[in-house]
């Protein structure tokens, strides 16, 4: 079993250089600056355009709401001013205005003739995720917020039988969706590594456990380390699933190399947890980090003859959705950060300093703010599957989480630091 991990940094890494972090700080801060534009009035955040205006025409989304919680939540905790103001905000619009009050849990939106009733794993990760982050912060009403979404998770989502959670159900929970998904798993290890830290209840992070168990050291180690991403309720792949459309948001369809770019960098998160902890972490969860790392690279980096990572391949590894999508880009230095904390293989410092050049030279927008959240295979802006802005998350945790440990999570690693 392994019983450490290095925390120490290669002198000629541009994470131990100040020029670098000053840098990732002002991006972070710049991000920040961006996002208060989608504060709505009447509660929530809205959705902005490429230039940071909100988009009336889109529902207010719960997703947004939380993404942009969790975000402020972190930029409070740095010492951002009215951050903290923002994320009470966010807090309050999840307790009270995306909330279902009768049958508890959360809507995907807000509710409306149009609105859809659907309890989804992958959106109630993102409100115990803000909820917890608002709490390290020391938020108001944060914690009564985080009891309630913790709860939810725990009686509706997991499933100590199946060692994962059930993807999703209807308003009332009479019934369940004929579906498994990776995505929602995946970011439920997120927001179960925080829980975890902020709520002092080791019982989440053998939850992420299970999860990684399950999604990476079995069904990806048997696909070559690429994050099958689609399951029938027997946890069997559906390796067809959405073949039709391709370039869903949330459920594409074949190997998403972005996830296990994302999936690399928790595995480490929990290694380290567990470690910090006190408990045992599997040796595999280092192992197999880097071959999700070197698979997605291998399959998704600069493989259609320009720089970028493409969305999805199929399984036989080729593109199928070649837009470049920024969280993917985000996810990837974070992972290449991460490993290099790690290991300091050269390899991973080589990757990370080229792919920060390839998002400030396509990906940052150095007119109107943010990340272009979209480009084509030409690396153009585009928006076929994504319009607008609407999400700080990726683009700000890329700016943060280089600069800080693999463990404890961050919210909690910035309230420790003060």
């Amino acid at each position: 079993m392994t019983t450490a991990y290095s925390d120490s940094l290669p002198p000629h890494s541009w994470l131990a250089r100040p020029g670098h972090l000053r840098w990732l700080t002002q991006q972070g801060d710049a991000l920040v600056a961006f996002g208060k534009a989608a504060r709505r009035p009447e509660g929530g955040f809205g959705w902005l355009d490429n230039t940071g205006q909100q988009t009336p025409d889109v529902r207010p989304q719960t997703l947004v709401t939380a993404r942009m919680t969790h975000t402020f939540a972190l930029a409070a905790l740095q010492g951002i001013p009215g951050a903290g103001a923002l994320a009470d905000h966010g807090v309050t619009a999840l307790k009270e205005m995306f909330v279902d009050n009768e049958h508890g849990g959360w809507f995907a939106e807000l509710p409306g003739a149009e609105s859809s009733s659907t309890k989804e794993a992958y959106l109630h990760a993102f409100v115990a995720l803000a909820a917890s982050s608002a709490t390290a912060a020391g938020r108001p009403g944060a914690q009564a917020l985080l009891d309630q979404a913790a709860d939810i998770i725990e009686t509706r989502f997991w499933s100590e039988t199946e060692g994962r959670v059930v993807e999703s159900y209807n308003r009332d929970w009479s019934e369940s969706e004929a579906y498994r998904g990776a995505n929602s798993n995946m970011h439920s290890v997120e927001a179960f590594l925080a829980l975890a830290d902020v709520l002092k209840a080791p019982v989440w992070r053998e939850r992420a456990l299970s999860i990684a168990q399950h999604l990476i050291h079995e069904a990806a180690a048997s696909a070559d380390f690429l994050v099958v991403e689609h399951f029938d309720t027997s946890w069997q792949q559906v390796r067809d699933y959405n073949k039709e459309t391709p370039a869903d948001q949330f459920r594409p369809y074949g190997l998403t190399p972005g996830h296990a770019l994302e999936w690399s960098r928790l595995l480490l998160n929990l290694e380290a947890g567990l470690l910090l902890a006190g408990q045992e972490a599997p040796d595999w969860l280092l192992e197999d980090a880097k071959a999700l790392f070197d698979a997605a690279t291998q399959v998704g980096w600069s493989v259609d003859g320009a720089p970028g990572f493409v969305y999805t391949v199929d399984w036989s590894h080729q593109p199928v959705v070649r837009n470049r999508m920024h969280w993917v880009a985000g996810e990837a230095v974070a992972a290449a950060a991460a490993l290099v904390v790690r290991t300091q293989e050269e390899r991973f410092e080589a990757c990370y300093r080229r792919w920060w050049d390839y998002i400030d030279t396509y990906l940052i927008d150095h007119v109107h703010g943010s990340w272009h959240h979209e480009l084509d295979e030409h690396n153009t802006p585009s928006e076929s599957v994504w319009s607008g802005k609407p999400d700080i998350y990726h683009a700000y945790q890329a700016t943060l989480f280089p600069m800080l440990p693999l463990a404890p999570t961050a919210a909690t690693a910035l309230a420790e630091a003060y």
